[in-house]
């Protein structure tokens, strides 16, 4: 699957030389073009945004600003010509930091490092993996939650707690976001504040689902699917 990209910048010789690395590649796709912050803004409340590339000095608003706007931020690759945002940068969790003139070489190896996220995330059967893991932001950390280690994933609103035997993990993200991440092979949406690892169902009913230590109630909108995934695992 291709990575749906947008580059953001207010130099069109920049945004020139970006398009020209991702048509090199047949796994990024640039879906727009911006020169502003506040076209990109609505271009990602409108469709799906996998990768951002990003300047920071632009006029009306700032790409370091612009970050702080998105509540579920697609993955974000900082392109200037300024060192001085780099520690910020991090902070807000950003892939990578390209400085210009950015080689065809460095764009290469700040590619690479969205690629091993998805990677983990789309392993072929991570829960048969110990070593497969993503990292959430929790109290101002990035904690690691091994893939293997979860119970369910309950929403709160515009936040998510991970249920493991060991301990929960509170983290600023969507569930629908986390859905879209996680291996439909292996995780299930069964309701709208619940997913579930399919290898830790106990039981079910029709109304119903156990995992160790908790009943979780299917979703109206979610039954006939979870109780189509379900019913094709019974062994006859």
């Amino acid at each position: 699957m291709k990575l749906k990209c947008i580059i953001v910048d207010d130099e069109p010789l920049a945004i020139e030389i970006i398009e020209s690395y991702c048509d090199r590649l047949e796994d990024i796709e640039v879906i727009a073009t911006c020169t502003n912050a506040l076209k990109a803004f609505e271009i990602v409340q409108q469709q799906q945004v996998d990768l951002i590339f990003l300047d920071i000095q632009m006029p009306k608003l700032t790409g370091i600003d612009f970050i702080k706007t998105l509540t579920n931020p697609p993955k974000i690759i900082l392109t200037t010509a300024y060192r001085d945002y780099a520690l910020e940068s991090y902070e807000l969790e950003v892939v990578d930091y390209l400085l210009k003139p950015i080689s065809f070489e460095r764009f290469l190896v700040a590619l690479q490092k969205v690629y091993k996220f998805e990677q983990k995330i789309e392993s072929d059967d991570p829960l048969m993996d110990d070593e497969a893991y993503i990292f959430l932001k929790s109290d101002k950390k990035m904690v690691k939650v091994m893939l293997s280690d979860i119970l369910f994933i309950e929403s709160l609103k515009d936040y998510i707690r991970i249920h493991t035997a060991e301990k929960n993990i509170i983290s600023h993200q969507k569930i629908s976001y986390l859905e879209e991440k996680l291996p439909e092979e292996c995780f299930m949406r069964i309701h709208r504040s619940f997913i579930v690892p399919i290898r830790k169902i106990e039981s079910y009913s029709a109304s119903a689902i156990e995992v160790p230590g908790k009943e979780l109630p299917i979703g109206r909108l979610y039954k006939n699917k979870v109780l189509e995934v379900l019913q094709s695992k019974h062994q006859i």
